[in-house]
């Protein structure tokens, strides 16, 4: 992906235009009074922002043209939505808006299509699996539904595994008095754990808010990688007290980083 084009989507990205504070506030007052022209130029004068953003996606191979028309679509979603009132930079509150869009649009992208022959594999085991049931009244093994149908247990594990529909990590997994735990909150990140958020951020003054049960949660959930699960077996408390920690101690960083 070409990144050092100048003129990306017909616009000269050696021209664009950087807003100032007031600038930004003064079209942002517009903007709520439904004032197009200024909403146009507020715009303009954040597509540095998607330019950055869509840095961070120099290894995809999606043409970078697209990428920016993705990530200003992101943009503008983000203009529409922002509340000003809440005391959050406008970019903390883009970035993440800019970075989903072009997420959704490479994975819709790049949807793995799964052939006709792994599908029929599938409900053959699917429909094998379920007169296995009915005949023992228990729950095949992959073995016994592979001599069932005459194909391999491994391609019966492939096939089943192909027609799975993919999961939010939003996904929430259960409630536990009012917290949520989602499906991200069991996955630990020992690849990328370094590029998540928290260590773009001037942590070590953020961190110094946290006491130290709060400093040691997320400490081993984002640059250890943890899950909650494993971080409450380390600590010795529930997850549930994890995840309540959590969403506090990043409450205060937040706070201190944004103010």
């Amino acid at each position: 992906m070409a990144l050092n084009k100048v003129e990306i989507c017909g616009v000269n990205t050696s021209k664009l235009t950087v807003l100032t504070n007031e600038e930004k506030t003064q079209l942002f007052e517009r903007i709520k009074e439904g004032d197009e022209e200024a909403r146009q130029k507020y715009i303009k004068g954040n597509l540095r922002l998607v330019l950055s953003v869509i840095k961070r996606f120099s290894n995809s191979n999606e043409n970078v043209d697209d990428l920016f028309q993705i990530g200003c679509i992101g943009l503008i979603k983000a203009i529409d939505n922002f509340d000003s009132t809440l005391n959050v930079k406008f970019s903390t509150y883009a970035v993440p808006m800019i970075i989903g869009e072009i997420r959704r649009f490479l994975r819709d992208n790049n949807a793995i299509r799964v052939s006709r022959s792994l599908k029929d594999t599938a409900y053959k085991a699917i429909y094998a699996k379920e007169n296995l049931m009915k005949q023992n009244q228990k729950e095949p093994t992959i073995a016994e539904v592979a001599t069932e149908i005459g194909i391999s247990k491994e391609d019966v594990v492939y096939a089943l595994d192909a027609i799975q529909n993919p999961m939010s990590l939003y996904e929430p997994v259960y409630t536990d008095g009012g917290d949520t735990l989602y499906v991200m909150d069991q996955i630990s990140d020992k690849k990328n754990k370094e590029e998540t958020w928290v260590e773009h951020l001037s942590l070590s003054e953020a961190m110094k808010k946290l006491n130290e049960r709060e400093f040691e949660i997320i400490s081993l959930r984002f640059f250890e990688g943890k899950t909650q699960m494993e971080v409450a077996e380390l600590i010795g408390i529930s997850q549930a007290q994890v995840s309540r920690l959590e969403k506090n101690a990043l409450k205060v960083m937040k706070n201190y980083l944004t103010a």
